[in-house]
């Protein structure tokens, strides 16, 4: 596979909260509190899952909203309504998503094919990785979603093309939960996603690549490269995500390994005790062992 090159934009601590596309002009992600921000140079057309503002339209930004894994969730359109308004947001013409994972593990990747420039951010963790096909349980309330690809490309493509960029955007996600040997927990089988994924894409319609797309499947340039990023950008964030809670684990468990060393250096420093007669439990002794003999060794 050609190597796709990934970046994890944001380091809060290093003031990175910014990030402007190469392939796009004017394309823009923001880390915003508690949201990252994807906006656009001008309206775009749109095909999305978005818990908020999804299906078909005209997008001029779309937001990725981070919340906690006990997040109460039985009105997430009202409860991202809410968000919008307080962050100052034009509601037409955005899409909103919600995810569990921290902001920092956004992946982003994108190429220009000469044909089309295609951005791609992904959130991902999984967590409740699941295998379409299979038999399990359902949910019955909407609930954060663990994978969400945000996609955008600059170029002209036709409303079945749009569709098949998300069928192949889906197909990549699938393959790289395979080869990380994700797999589903109620059936052990390997995960093709997570219960509550969700995707947007944005076409801007531009034509100054003089090219007009009516496939993106992986036999084409478009779908090819559409893949490849979605691939390497579910890689990276998942990646990014376990190894932030190894790191984690790892400085739970430093104190009590420490607690334990100073606990086991101590046991071997810990004098060893002899018992030392004295005169008159010697005495005691003997007095005891002269009333045996003279009982001829009865008790």
């Amino acid at each position: 596979m050609e190597e796709v090159k990934v970046n994890l934009p944001f380091k809060l601590e290093d003031g990175e909260t910014a990030y402007r596309s190469k392939v796009w002009p004017g394309l823009t992600l923001d880390w915003r509190e508690g949201h990252l921000l994807l906006e656009f140079p001008a309206e775009a057309e749109s095909i999305s899952s978005a818990v908020y503002g999804g299906g078909t339209g005209r997008l001029k930004r779309a937001v990725n909203q981070y919340v906690t894994r006990d997040y109460e969730c039985s009105n997430p359109v009202r409860d991202m309504e809410n968000k919008l308004r307080e962050w100052g947001y034009p509601l037409e013409g955005c899409a909103g998503l919600m995810t569990a994972v921290p902001l920092e593990h956004a992946a982003v990747a994108e190429e220009d094919t000469g044909s089309a420039g295609i951005f791609c951010c992904v959130t991902a963790a999984a967590g409740n990785a699941a295998r379409a096909g299979s038999q399990r349980s359902v949910l019955a309330v909407y609930r954060p979603g663990t994978i969400n690809i945000m996609l955008g490309i600059d170029g002209w493509l036709s409303p079945s093309a749009m569709v098949n960029a998300v069928m192949t955007a889906t197909e990549a996600k699938a393959a790289a939960l395979a080869d990380l040997g994700i797999a589903d927990s109620e059936n052990g089988l390997i995960a093709t996603g997570t219960t509550t994924d969700a995707i947007v894409l944005a076409v801007s319609g531009s034509r100054r690549y003089a090219a007009e797309h009516v496939y993106a499947g992986t036999a084409t340039d478009l779908g090819g490269a559409i893949g490849r990023l979605v691939y390497g950008a579910v890689t990276e964030s998942l990646r990014s995500v376990k190894a932030a809670e190894i790191l984690r684990r790892e400085q739970e468990e430093a104190p009590q390994a420490a607690q334990a060393v100073v606990a086991e250096q101590a046991g071997q420093m810990r004098p060893t005790v002899h018992t030392v007669q004295t005169p008159r439990s010697v005495q005691r002794e003997q007095a005891q062992l002269s009333g045996q003999h003279q009982n001829g060794g009865r008790e």
